[in-house]
């Protein structure tokens, strides 16, 4: 083969691979959905919003809740499903970003299927408080619905009624009381088909047991248990990493900030590394 040969036969061949190697790099990292100038100016301006708490907006160098949710394809015009959304972190850019076009819908714990005493307790004060967040911000919150589920035979909605399910930081607690594979189940049904799953959650180096308390999970696991409910994975993306997160901290996710579950003489230590190294995973209901 002549030099001339041999340099056009390399060329042809770079040029077969490039189709496979885009496609390879859209899998691990692409944001599937690209936001309109106005749709990106609505959330830039949601994430400016009076209405957060400092102490929450101080944590979008952590969060990345623009990049999160554009990752995700979270467009004004979306129903959205967050599920158990705490004190309202996600909640309080969701429900304005989604007030006039869409839907928020904040799926919480029915404190009345959990036995009684601390755990019902637990639980009804996270829906006392949201829907006071809520009550005191008409301007915001006015649109915003709260769905009560049972974890154990968890329905969030009718069938086939969402665009976007949520969760962010909850697949550690779901798989230590046995509840993982249900909640999936459930995303999967409330969806409409092409309808899209979004997990954050903290990720360790490998996979952990079932009962592991550290709060951190393996990438491949959520994986697993969102195909075996049916999705499809449809991206990766790396916003939320952190490659500073070592994961052998001796109260696991809660040593590192916010919680900062740690002997004082260490803030210093822990506050450098930042909160947890988190996967960012979009899965799609075919």
């Amino acid at each position: 083969m002549t030099r001339i040969s041999l340099c056009l036969a390399v060329v042809t061949a770079l040029a077969a691979s490039q189709p496979l190697l885009a496609e390879t790099a859209a899998k691990t990292d692409r944001a599937v959905a690209t936001l309109s100038a106005a749709d990106t100016a609505s959330l830039d301006a949601v994430l400016k919003g009076a209405w957060r708490d400092p102490k929450n907006a101080a944590r979008d160098r952590y969060r990345h809740p623009k990049e999160t949710l554009t990752f995700f394809g979270v467009t004004p015009d979306k129903t959205v499903i967050e599920i158990t959304p705490g004190g309202g972190w996600y909640s309080e850019v969701l429900a304005p970003y989604l007030r006039e076009r869409g839907e928020y819908i904040a799926a919480v714990v029915d404190p009345m299927s959990r036995p009684e005493g601390g755990s019902r307790d637990y639980y009804q004060r996270g829906v006392d408080g949201l829907s006071k967040k809520f009550a005191g911000a008409a301007a915001q919150y006015d649109k915003a619905t709260v769905v009560k589920y049972d974890p154990t035979a968890p329905v969030f909605g009718a069938a086939n009624s969402a665009d976007v399910v949520l969760t962010f930081r909850n697949v550690h607690n779901w798989r230590k009381d046995k509840q993982a594979a249900g909640m999936f189940k459930g995303f999967f049904n409330v969806l409409k088909p092409g309808g899209v799953l979004g997990v954050v959650e903290h990720r360790a180096a490998t996979d952990v047991p079932e009962d592991d308390g550290s709060g951190y999970v393996g990438e491949a696991q959520v994986i697993a248990m969102a195909e075996a409910a049916g999705f499809r994975l449809a991206g990766k993306s790396e916003v939320n990493a952190n490659p500073k997160d070592t994961k052998d901290h001796p109260n696991g996710v809660w040593t590192l900030p916010p919680v900062g579950r740690h002997d004082a003489a260490e803030a210093a230590k822990y506050q450098a590394i930042g909160e947890s190294d988190r996967m960012t995973l979009r899965f799609v209901k075919p």
